[in-house]
């Protein structure tokens, strides 16, 4: 007779039969009751929506998203084309997004169909998908994205309503920055005879400096007749150009979020003190926090370190060679990546108090304090010698966050941008708080995104003079918060504020972490 250890092992095995397929959205019908109870008593599946269900890990809390939003996309496109046998597209504005590289997991997900019937289905985590009743656009404007039935960019921007360029000002953008010709939407609005949305693209392309897109679209519309006059859906302009050899929307985006976001920077955050006039008292003042820097960072990341295991590897007491504790203990690993780590930031930092570029400093260094970061594990076979290759080449996905990372190859694309915007920033505070926020945004690496961001914002800091500044793990839950209200909702005031007050309080000297 079977032990129960060999019945679930049986049931993994039909399992991965289903994800080797590629299987996501799991239909109740392709597991037997047997099956399918074992695995959800397990937790090795979820229920999604009834007779639905997604693979997940037995080590989940309840509670714990990141089984969903890390399935979403896929478990969307399996199950909407099981139910519509492909008869269905996103709705423009969803396509858009799409188009501009925000696979950010909605709230709400609409789709049209001819067979759908207005109604809504609810999913996990307070996200839902709505049914919308309607007749599909020509095949031309509809294209497959991951296995999501979008509209092609040209006829999302024709359909889009003209509340998404307020409500949705970045993405918009973002789409519009990768039209390289008036033709496709010209074959459309010509076709519609749409001269008021004309109107409204020829503002919009105006908006981002593409005055020849826009001219083409008035004085064809003009030229059949359509009274045609360009007016800016958006409210406000951003100092952006876009070359036009740009295609990538992840290079567009972060140009555009940090033209955005700088401007509440610069009215919230303190004046930069300069820089010291005493480097020496400044490198020391760094080397002094260490202990408390390295406590809250890594807690941060749920390691579980000692003030003692900080002081044991900084003295060099910590002994991988002699001590097999020491040479396998993850969360000791991770102190002795932190110290070499740390130990190179100072480094980057004095280049940069003795004049050098920071964004250029950054751009040469990062690489060496990931591999440093990482380093030990590595010697102590916790991790492949591939893992310190460089940036990732896999998708990664956040604890409980809606913010999906950018896929591998847009890493490629979007981190040369990120330093270029450094090396060309004049305010530090900008150069701290963006450098952070989109360097996690981006996650480039598989592993520690978190604390490597941490380092930048210190980094940026001290080319303004202002003193390393300590994000304390009993704030996490707000800083993690802020960061996610960045990312999801593209809403940067929170992660200002919470910064802001931080640097302002070591400003003044004030303890805002403490290790007892």
């Amino acid at each position: 007779m079977a032990t129960p250890s060999e019945k679930l092992a049986a049931s993994l095995e039909i399992l991965k039969g289903l994800q080797d397929k590629g299987k996501i959205a799991i239909k109740r019908s392709e597991l037997t009751r047997t099956h399918k109870d074992r695995l959800l008593k397990n937790g090795f599946i979820s229920e999604v929506y009834s007779g639905w269900f997604i693979i997940s890990s037995p080590e989940n809390n309840e509670g714990d998203s990141t089984s969903w939003y890390s399935s979403y996309w896929k478990f969307c496109a399996q199950y909407l084309n099981y139910k519509y046998k492909n008869q269905w597209c996103m709705s423009a504005e969803q396509s858009l997004m799409i188009h501009a590289g925000n696979w950010t997991v909605p709230k709400q997900l609409i789709i049209k169909s001819p067979k759908a019937n207005n109604f809504k289905t609810d999913l996990p985590f307070d996200t839902s998908l709505f049914h919308m009743k309607s007749k599909l656009p020509l095949k031309s404007e509809v294209e497959v994205l991951d296995g999501l039935n979008v509209l092609s960019l040209p006829s999302a921007l024709v359909n889009a309503s003209s509340n998404t360029y307020l409500q949705n000002a970045t993405d918009m953008r973002t789409a519009l920055s990768l039209v390289k010709s008036s033709s496709d939407i010209l074959s459309i609005l010509l076709s519609g005879g749409q001269s008021i949305i004309a109107g409204r693209l020829a503002g919009a392309f105006r908006n981002i400096k593409k005055d020849k897109i826009a001219d083409d679209i008035i004085k064809t519309m003009q030229g059949v007749g359509y009274d045609v006059r360009a007016l800016d859906p958006f409210n406000d302009h951003l100092n952006i150009s876009f070359s036009s050899k740009e295609a990538s929307p992840y290079a567009n985006r972060i140009k555009i979020m940090w033209s955005d976001f700088r401007k509440v920077i610069l009215e919230k955050f303190p004046a930069a003190p300069g820089m010291p006039k005493n480097i020496e008292k400044f490198i020391s003042s760094v080397k002094e926090i260490y202990v408390t820097d390295a406590y809250h960072s890594l807690s941060i990341e749920r390691y579980q370190v000692t003030p003692e295991l900080i002081d044991r590897v900084r003295n060099g007491s910590w002994n991988a060679k002699d001590n097999d504790g020491d040479s396998k203990q993850r969360d000791a690993m991770a102190a002795k990546g932190y110290w070499d780590a740390f130990q190179m930031v100072e480094k980057s930092i004095r280049k940069v108090l003795t004049g050098d570029n920071a964004g250029e400093v950054l751009d040469n260094d990062h690489g060496d304090w990931y591999r440093a970061l990482f380093g030990p594990s590595v010697v102590s076979g916790l991790l492949k010698p591939a893992d310190l290759a460089g940036y990732r080449n896999h998708q990664v996905y956040i604890t409980n966050s809606m913010h999906v990372p950018l896929n591998s190859e847009a890493v490629r694309d979007a981190m040369p941008v990120l330093m270029g915007l450094l090396a060309e920033e004049s305010e530090a505070s900008v150069k701290a708080v963006l450098g952070h926020f989109i360097f996690v945004f981006i996650h480039p690496y598989m592993d520690g995104n978190g604390r490597m961001g941490r380092f930048i914002m210190n980094l940026m800091l001290a080319s303004g003079g202002y003193p390393w500044t300590v994000i304390p793990v009993q704030q996490r839950s707000k800083y993690m918060k802020s960061l996610e209200e960045a990312s999801v909702n593209l809403n940067i005031l929170p992660f200002v504020e919470f910064l802001s007050h931080l640097v302002n309080e070591s400003m003044q000297g004030k303890p805002v972490a403490s290790i007892s």
